[in-house]
């Protein structure tokens, strides 16, 4: 038997903590009119927009960097990594706070919608987009009931050669 997961809220920050490793569960989030999921094992907590520290010379994806409890988180604006329109931040905006590759960082996103599960019968591979669209990290399509969901490997996202947040070792 496994346990509940638990989950605790309050206005500032949530803590997800997953019980079974094994679930395909993903973090779903909102970005434009698009919605996305992250492996729930990569998410270390949700918080709020607040003020984020600009760093001089980093790329406009690359938002800054928060202080989150003595360690030095960077925010990556997904909406500027995906090319989509800017829009203003509000109480509505949220951070999600990452633990890749033994490196926390965090991801800039429009809203978090809700944690799902999915059984592999509910994920399409994705789409062969030709060379014109990077795709890698791109792990799938979910769909739940009438929702079609982008689910990403944040792994493989924060990994890639313009980012370039987590370098992977090559044996």
């Amino acid at each position: 038997m496994t346990a509940p997961r638990q989950s605790t809220r309050n206005a500032t920050t949530a803590t997800v903590i997953a019980a079974d490793p094994a679930a395909n569960e993903f973090l779903t989030f909102r970005l434009g009119g698009e919605e996305y999921g992250i492996e729930i094992l990569k998410v270390q907590e949700i918080r709020r927009y607040d003020t984020i520290t600009h760093i001089a010379n980093s790329p406009d994806y690359i938002k800054g960097v928060i202080n989150l409890r003595g360690i030095i988180v960077p925010i990556i604006d997904m909406r500027i990594k995906f090319n989509l329109s800017h829009i203003a931040y509000d109480q509505f905006s949220v951070m999600i706070i990452l633990t890749v590759a033994d490196r926390v960082m965090g991801i800039l996103v429009d809203g978090v919608s809700d944690v799902i599960t999915l059984a592999d019968e509910q994920v399409r591979p994705a789409p062969g987009l030709g060379s014109v669209i990077h795709t890698d990290y791109i792990t799938g399509l979910g769909t739940v009931d009438e929702r079609m969901l982008i689910l990403i490997d944040i792994e493989k996202l924060m990994c890639c050669s313009d980012i370039g947040l987590i370098v992977q070792d090559v044996n």
